[in-house]
């Protein structure tokens, strides 16, 4: 079992991999940090260092703590399979490279040559199979996924995604570990998305499909969505602050995973952005220009509009998170936790669709599947009998 002290690995010094990193050191570990991209080690310290300067500048963290935690990295360019002998004496290596299947794969087998026999082998993913990766090993039991957020010193939330012949011992040592580490850790089902990437598609696909049907502008559904539901950034904004590079890859993905599934269905118009290379705020453009001196266009902050908006899309939500636990990707606390922690949701989805009375929710979504005739718009059968039963997900 991996203890608080021992040496932690992480794959890939990306923004990910390197607040994975970061994290790690702070909390006592000596951590092993590597790269195959020449120059990539490089920037990541530079940006540990910068974070951990704000840090101490802010007070929230002593100056011979952020000392100490830069002598615990250590940083090394992976230029061959030799060179993953860095990880050797790893108790724990958390891969966080790009979101590709074969390359993950090649790095787990990589990875497996070189570690003691009882490290565990972790995966960043944010929606590729576990078993998928896992299966590149000669030992899966040992393989798992251990997915944060971005950013990852800040994210409270980690889903924990055993594969299906992942040991559970190692599921209970990983989880001890990100939980020692102060993250909110919560169990989820090995299926495409896993929690929060599955449930959240609706807040973008459905927003999309209202512009698409030019029923509102991206203003007016990102006004009606912070202004009346209380999400901290609307759909659009949000969809441009994480890059169209990664939110059109995640929904394609898992569309694809659900064998097409049209609720998760992507939309051609934020393709074509992507097409475009306008990714977001990274690039300067997406749906909003970020240049200097550019002005958002304005909303009309039309109330009626903005309901009928915010109705739709939280329907939406609503349906997914039931269908979640439907499908036992995971339980009821844990879906409430992981939309609140990992998206910044006002409420947990299952007690907000109780508050508006799922009723209501089940008569948008059979009103939208009427005026569209589209199985997208199908209502859980879930969500069906708990109308049926006038149940309650929570219990006094």
């Amino acid at each position: 079992m991996v203890e608080r002290k021992h040496v932690v690995g992480v794959l890939g010094a990306g923004t990910m991999g390197a607040g994975i990193a970061q994290v790690a050191a702070l909390r006592g570990h000596t951590v092993v940090l590597a790269d195959t991209q020449s120059g990539a080690c490089d920037a990541a310290r530079d940006r540990i260092v910068n974070a951990l300067a704000r840090e101490v500048e802010k007070k929230r963290l002593q100056r011979a703590d952020a000392d100490s935690a830069l002598e615990r990295l250590l940083l090394t360019h992976v230029d061959s399979a030799r060179a993953y002998d860095a990880f050797g004496a790893c108790d724990i290596v958390i891969e966080a490279i790009v979101e590709q299947l074969d390359a993950k794969r090649t790095a787990f087998r990589q990875l497996e040559a070189a570690v003691q026999d009882d490290c565990i082998l972790a995966s960043n993913t944010s929606s590729l199979s576990i078993a998928a990766i896992a299966a590149a090993c000669q030992r899966p039991e040992r393989a798992l996924g251990v997915h944060f957020f971005n950013p990852a010193t800040v994210m409270p939330l980690v889903e924990i995604v055993p594969g299906v012949r992942t040991d559970a011992g190692v599921v209970a040592a990983a989880r001890g570990v990100v939980d020692g580490w102060g993250k909110t850790t919560v169990l989820a089902l090995d299926t495409p998305g896993f929690i929060v990437n599955r449930v959240a598609r609706p807040y973008y696909g459905e927003a999309l499909r209202i512009l698409d049907e030019g029923l509102a502008t991206t203003s007016d559904i990102d006004w009606a969505m912070t202004a009346l539901g209380g999400f901290r950034m609307g759909p659009f904004e949000l969809m441009d602050f994480i890059g169209h590079d990664v939110n059109y890859v995640v929904t394609e993905s898992v569309w694809t995973a659900l064998y097409y599934d049209p609720r998760f269905k992507p939309s051609l118009t934020q393709r074509r952005l992507l097409d475009a290379g306008l990714l977001g705020k990274k690039s300067g453009r997406g749906f909003y220009d970020y240049a200097a001196g550019a002005q958002r266009p304005a909303a009309k902050e039309d109330r009626a509009l903005g309901a009928a908006i915010l109705s739709r899309i939280l329907a939406m939500l609503v349906n997914e998170a039931i269908d979640a636990v439907y499908h036992r990707i995971t339980t009821v606390a844990d879906i409430e936790v992981a939309m609140t922690k990992g998206m910044n949701y006002p409420n947990g989805l299952l007690a907000w669709g109780e508050a508006i009375g799922l009723d209501n929710v089940l008569t948008e979504i059979d009103r939208l599947h009427a005026e569209y005739h589209e199985d997208r718009y199908r209502a859980s059968a879930l969500l069906r009998r708990m109308v049926r039963e006038r149940a309650s997900f929570f219990h006094e």
